[in-house]
């Protein structure tokens, strides 16, 4: 079984403060950003080896927080069976591909990620950018999980595990039935989380990678793969975001906030607005 692991940093083992994270604020402290990323990099290194020693015959890792730069690869677990993506996208042909590897992979998994903007209850919660204040295909709302999930489902690659906060394991557990789950905090607040310490929740995200890997061998579930041509609609925090998206060919404006666009692919479900998809 091909694995490939697309990591967000939200959802983190040991991840609890704002500032270990979004580092891209003004004012954050340089020892908390690398605490945030040695973090973030224990907790990569302790899933692989999880899927490795369930059975999995290749790993792919894809670091996506902003695009990915936190985890230096060079310091990461080597295994000849490991492949790790530093960027979410990679140069391919005359362009590049986000999540490069995917297409090859039996299955997806979803780790550090949060629960969609708007969501109650949840740490640091949002879609993608912070102006999408609702991202929905064919009328549902998605989170970034449904996005990245409904692009690996161009290739039938299902989502089988994920591990965040507990508001985004519901929401994981909501969208995709049968989906396997590491809640390995909650939220305090916005801006604030508490949770199992470092150890406990590498060992509780361990156990979950290599049940998801266990039951995908007897049990298949489906990909997400919504009917096309695919309805894409974006809810703007500003009349200005929706206005600059509106100029985008193809795109039509609803009313001051809105945007919506038909596709006639999943994986290009944010090609048309943010260039990340197959070029």
């Amino acid at each position: 079984m091909k694995v490939f692991m697309h990591w967000d940093m939200e959802g983190a083992s040991g991840i609890f403060t704002r500032e270990q994270t979004w580092y891209f604020e003004p004012g954050v402290r340089p020892h908390v950003v690398e605490e945030g990323r040695r973090l973030l990099m224990a907790d990569v290194n302790e899933a692989v080896r999880a899927a490795l020693d369930a059975g999995a015959e290749e790993v792919i890792v894809c670091d996506t927080h902003t695009g990915g730069g936190n985890i230096r690869v060079p310091e990461m677990l080597t295994d000849p069976r490991v492949t790790y993506h530093g960027r979410s996208r990679a140069p391919h042909g005359k362009g590049m591909r986000w999540m490069p590897g995917l297409d090859t992979a039996d299955v997806l998994m979803l780790p550090g990620h949060h629960a969609k903007a708007g969501t109650p209850g949840a740490f640091l919660p949002h879609t993608w950018q912070l102006d999408w204040a609702d991202f929905q295909i064919n009328g549902e709302s998605v989170g970034e999980m449904g996005i990245e999930a409904c692009y690996a489902g161009y290739w039938d690659v299902p989502t089988v595990m994920m591990q965040g906060d507990e508001a985004a394991c519901r929401e994981a557990e909501a969208f995709f039935p049968g989906v396997v789950t590491a809640a390995v905090k909650r939220a305090e607040g916005y801006d604030l989380c508490s949770g199992l310490d470092a150890e406990a929740a590498h060992r509780l995200t361990a156990e979950k990678v290599a049940g998801a890997i266990a039951k995908a061998r007897t049990t298949r579930p489906a990909p997400y793969k919504p009917a096309l041509p695919m309805r894409v609609t974006i809810r703007m925090t500003s009349e200005a975001a929706a206005e600059k998206a509106a100029q985008i060919p193809g795109v039509a404006r609803l009313d001051a906030h809105t945007v919506e666009r038909l596709v006639e692919r999943q994986c290009d479900v944010v090609q048309w607005i943010v260039k990340a998809g197959l070029e």
